[in-house]
């Protein structure tokens, strides 16, 4: 599992870890960012949606490549699943291998449309590749390269024949089922559809048949008869065969030729790949640091405000502003719950928090303000009398100064809401029907004006 995508939920792809601890492709991180407005970890909201922070927000400056998980990704063991494939290795070669697959299908280079398998593409080109054609420049037809070779080797052939009948020399009588170059010596037989397909691919056997005959013929036939015809004849058939060499020299000379273009492509690409996974790994490193440096001074920032909002008399005053898209992110679940900066009842106290639910939560979900106290892990725990026993108030204040909402309660010394924190922070306790939502939008009240409200809380330490 830790191998997947958060997103796409395939192997992960130059993973990124996030700042809530998840892991996306660096292309699926990319494609959230760019089509969400505000792009909040669907992993976070799946596991826990109460425990959704800052870290759940997604941006690809505060995510940073894992470099861990990428290499135990690239050794993973892996096999190829195009049918026929037997190939089996690790992660890292089968980018390599994808491009090799004898058996995978691609497209035709030759814009035909088809779509076939890496191995029988020389078979399709020769055979039947629709854009792969030759004009015969006798009878001015169209023919694929393979029955352009099989036509022109036929109409050298039917020129020996000419001069060479039947009945000058031992040659056995073409077989109604036999191949055409029985003539010559091949044995080959059987149906129209197979000798046709068979004159395709012996095309060089035929060849090297037919020349063994002329040379046996030319030590074989009379002085009386090389010195005429004979002669001219054969040196037409041999001038025909140097042509056809030729040919094939040239043809063999081009796929040589094709053949270190295509290696000297492959290695350029190989440098050209080796360089950008440079440049990625360098981009990664300073996606790094560049986190690093946000998340140093983003701690900095907290700091900054912490020290700035602490309170050390047991007194809190708490502004919470923004109130309609709060409320709003409480109902739709986005955002359940708020909590406060820190506070502490003394300089060397207890240190508390305070959290909101503004759209309720247990038995007042839906139509209540929910209040809750939490008592946090602090540096003077060990010092400190526990459980926590101070009497707790809490005040929403009408900012016309008229009617403040107070509630207030005392620690119930068995919970362990009060005892002494083992993690960062208690279980919260409190007022879970604090203020009915009617009265919070309501207009004869002031509790919330300019979409901001206060709250405050006392803790008595007498």
């Amino acid at each position: 599992q830790k191998y997947l995508c958060s997103n796409c939920n395939n192997i992960l792809k130059k993973a990124l870890q996030t700042l809530c601890g998840h892991r996306y492709c660096s292309a699926c991180l990319a494609w959230i960012v760019r089509n969400n407005k505000n792009p909040i970890c669907q992993k976070c909201k799946e596991e826990d949606p109460s425990t959704l922070s800052e870290g759940s927000l997604l941006a690809e400056e505060r995510a940073f490549g894992d470099a861990a998980i990428n290499k135990e990704i690239s050794e993973l063991k892996v096999h190829c699943v195009t049918l026929g494939c037997s190939w089996a290795g690790i992660m890292k070669d089968f980018e390599e291998h994808q491009s090799l697959c004898e058996y995978a299908l691609i497209p035709c280079h030759t814009g035909c449309g088809h779509m076939v398998m890496r191995k029988k593409l020389a078979d399709h080109l020769e055979n039947s590749c629709v854009n792969n054609v030759t004009v015969c420049p006798k009878c001015k037809r169209t023919l694929s390269s393979s029955e352009y070779q099989v036509r022109t080797f036929l109409l050298v052939f039917d020129y020996f024949l000419a001069f060479f009948p039947q009945q000058n020399h031992s040659i056995p009588l073409i077989n109604k089922d036999g191949c055409r170059f029985s003539e010559v010596g091949c044995s080959f037989r059987g149906s129209k559809e197979k000798l046709k397909e068979h004159e395709k691919i012996a095309v060089g056997a035929h060849m090297l048949l037919l020349l063994q005959l002329i040379k046996e013929l030319k030590a074989t036939l009379c002085p009386a008869a090389r010195a005429a015809d004979g002669l001219k004849v054969i040196s037409e058939l041999e001038n025909k065969l140097h042509v056809f060499e030729n040919i094939v020299a040239v043809l063999n000379k081009e796929v040589e030729t094709s053949n270190l273009e295509i290696t000297a492509f492959r290695r350029q690409s190989e440098l050209d790949q080796n360089i950008i996974r440079g440049l990625e790994l360098k981009i990664a490193e300073l996606h790094r640091c560049l986190t690093q440096k946000d998340a140093g001074l983003s701690s900095l920032h907290k700091s900054l405000l912490f020290s700035e909002q602490a309170s050390y008399d047991g007194v809190f005053l708490w502004k919470i502003t923004d109130v309609g898209r709060k409320l709003q992110d409480s109902v739709t679940g986005r955002t359940v719950s708020l909590y406060s900066p820190a506070f502490y009842t003394t300089k060397y106290g207890y240190k508390v928090c305070l959290r909101i639910y503004l759209n309720g939560d247990g038995t007042g979900k839906g139509t209540h303000v929910s209040l809750f106290f939490v008592v946090m892990r602090g540096d003077y725990d060990a010092l400190l009398p526990w459980p926590f026993r101070h009497k707790v108030t809490f005040m929403l204040l009408d900012q016309n100064n008229r009617e403040h909402i107070i509630d207030a309660f005392r620690p119930d010394l068995t919970s362990a809401s009060f005892q002494r924190p083992v993690s960062d922070m208690n279980v919260a306790s409190g007022c879970p029907m604090f203020l009915p939502l009617s009265k919070l939008q309501s207009p004869k009240y002031a509790y919330v004006k300019e979409d901001t409200l206060f709250l405050k809380c006392i803790i008595e330490t007498n």
